[in-house]
């Protein structure tokens, strides 16, 4: 099969692109480049999606399937009218920030969605999901349902989450911040994770396009709570000194932020709101072949990768090593 990755040179698109290669597939990527170049073997086409003309080197040739990890409507819109006529179906990479409710567990795609965004032009992460919705709506209103696929994607994660948010929590397990060992974990009772190998939702992707599926689909890893995914991290790291709970209350108080960004705590959500933001139903992409490996093994192999990374500028999720040790005396002293 021929395979056309709008992108193909950041973590998601490069892995999809190697699973396709590794599959026997011819594959080329377009992308501006900024992230490197695609993978070694793999054919690449400069383009900037922002520009006219960008599909020019590829819009003359035929496509098995497209796969495109887009958040702008505008790009999704120009790739649709570009390839349209010359590809045979199309693949987009949503996301499950596109379900309007985040409260309910275990709910499906048939969940209510968000309004799409009107524009062509995603302008902050505050509208990420609507831009999806946005993305979505374009796909289907150019290749029919019958020639596309919608991969709603939880949590990404594995070797190479560059966001921390997976490898954070073993990386600390690994190297406690506090000299007795002690690591801050949230203590939220009943709240799901749900992160899926980014590994296995390439081949998954692969595997889709070679079966001609077509519909959508979430694509998330098996919802555990957040207490047994931290016991695997520590698992994984072989942490054996304390681990001390701090509730959500006190945690907000402290101005420690929850899911990401600076002085944050990695996959901890406020209950009840996102209660089913982790916990959604991906039996449907299950039946159509997905296979998701041991969290145990994504985060032992995130643990590898982060113990061989040189981080560029401050962490993306976490807190610093002195945020926490102060954390922790507050929370002794209290």
């Amino acid at each position: 099969m021929r395979f056309l990755i709008l992108g193909g040179t950041a973590w998601l698109g490069s892995t999809i692109a190697t699973a396709a290669m590794h599959h026997g597939h011819k594959v080329t990527c377009l992308a501006r480049g900024d992230s490197g170049n695609a993978p070694a073997g793999i054919r690449f086409v400069r383009g900037d999606r922002d520009r006219a003309g960008a599909y020019a080197q590829v819009a003359a040739e035929d496509w098995d399937v497209v796969v495109d990890v887009s958040r702008q409507p505008g790009q999704v819109s120009s790739a649709v009218a570009a390839l349209g006529d010359r590809a045979a179906s199309y693949t987009f990479v949503s996301s499950g920030n596109v379900y309007a409710d985040t409260s309910t567990p275990g709910q499906d795609e048939s969940a209510g969605l968000l309004g799409a965004l009107a524009g062509d032009v995603m302008e902050s992460m505050d509208t990420y999901g609507e831009a999806k919705v946005a993305c979505e709506e374009r796909v289907l209103d150019g290749f029919g349902a019958d020639r596309s696929l919608i991969a709603r994607s939880g949590l990404i994660g594995g070797p190479g989450d560059v966001f921390d948010r997976t490898g954070y929590w073993p990386l600390r397990f690994s190297q406690p911040a506090a000299t007795d060992g002690s690591v801050l974990v949230p203590d939220v009772p009943g709240l799901f994770t749900q992160v899926i190998d980014v590994r296995d939702l390439a081949e998954w992707i692969v595997d889709a396009a070679e079966d001609g599926a077509s519909g959508v689909f979430n694509t998330t890893g098996e919802a555990v709570t957040l207490a047994e995914h931290l016991a695997v991290a520590r698992g994984v790291a072989g942490h054996t000194g304390p681990v001390v709970g701090a509730d959500a209350r006190w945690l907000l108080d402290h101005d420690v932020e929850p899911w990401s960004g600076a002085r944050s705590l990695p996959l901890w959500l406020p209950l009840p709101d996102f209660a089913g933001f982790n916990a959604r139903d991906s039996s449907a992409a299950r039946a159509a072949g997905l296979v998701t490996r041991p969290l145990a093994e994504t985060l032992a192999d995130t643990l590898r990768w982060e113990r061989l990374r040189v981080p560029q500028g401050p962490r993306r999720a976490g807190l610093a090593d002195a945020d926490e040790v102060a954390l922790l005396a507050e929370l002794a002293a209290g």
